[in-house]
């Protein structure tokens, strides 16, 4: 059976500067037998309503701007699987949560950047599942645990978004080894919740966890890591590591 992922993506720029994320996602892809699809939620995909990607053939949206341009020349040409998008939005269904699907939507950079380090020949089909972010923490638990079954048809699960994430607070100079105490403070309790398994405190994480509105001023980057747990086993953490001194780079395995 495949685990499922939290992936914290960082900046786009991890696409050509992978720096030890880039390994760290490698060396998952190299341990796990190869998917025969990937099913994802980006932080980057926010909604209103559940929707299910079913565009056959999406295209690589570079949905950022002020970046190099090579940046802006990396394609992703992973194919959509329209299958297993109706099998997403049966499971979904069952499940009692109302789903539509997309037939237009790109791959976002929260898409396709970890997926270039993981599987650069872009050769396994990926549908995407959006972020109803407003209806936070427990909405993609339940998600999650409604498509956790995916993991036994040789699918691989993955949230993608970031432990911390307030690009305000961030030193654009600063090496791996700097990091700041209110981000390291947040993501210890994050870490220390999902080893004891306390989903209640995982869920009440606004009121309950350190610096948590300064790690996440709005909380769509953190919200995949429920998808992710909710769709997996038992949690261990794959990498760990800050960038530019408050951007965590952590990488979860749920099972």
């Amino acid at each position: 059976m495949f685990p499922s992922l939290y992936i914290s993506h960082g900046s786009p720029m991890l696409a050509l500067e992978p720096g030890a994320s880039g390994p760290a996602l490698a060396r998952l892809a190299a341990e796990m037998p190869r998917p025969r699809a990937i099913v994802i939620v980006s932080a980057h995909w926010e909604s209103q309503e559940l929707l299910v990607n079913g565009n056959p053939q999406p295209e690589t949206w570079h949905d950022f701007g002020g970046f190099p341009a090579a940046l802006f020349a990396v394609q992703y040409p992973a194919p959509g699987l329209p299958t297993l998008t109706h099998e997403v939005g049966e499971l979904l269904s069952a499940a009692g949560l109302p789903v539509r699907i997309d037939t237009r939507r790109p791959f976002d950079h929260g898409v396709w950047v970890p997926l270039s380090l993981m599987y650069p020949q872009a050769d396994i089909p990926v549908v995407q599942v959006s972020l109803p972010s407003r209806q936070g923490p427990e909405l993609q638990t339940r998600v999650g645990q409604a498509l956790a079954s995916l993991r036994e048809q040789g699918v691989l699960v993955i949230g993608s978004g970031s432990i911390t994430h307030n690009l305000r607070e961030l030193d654009w100079q600063a090496g791996p080894e700097s990091v700041e105490p209110w981000a390291l403070e947040f993501r210890d309790w994050v870490v220390d919740k999902l080893a004891s398994d306390d989903e209640a405190a995982l869920h009440d994480y606004r009121r309950q966890a350190p610096h948590a509105v300064k790690n996440h001023p709005s909380d769509e980057h953190l919200l995949p890591l429920y998808f992710a747990r909710g769709a997996g086993g038992e949690f261990s953490i794959a990498h760990q590591g800050f960038t530019m001194g408050a951007l965590g780079m952590d990488i979860y395995r749920f099972g």
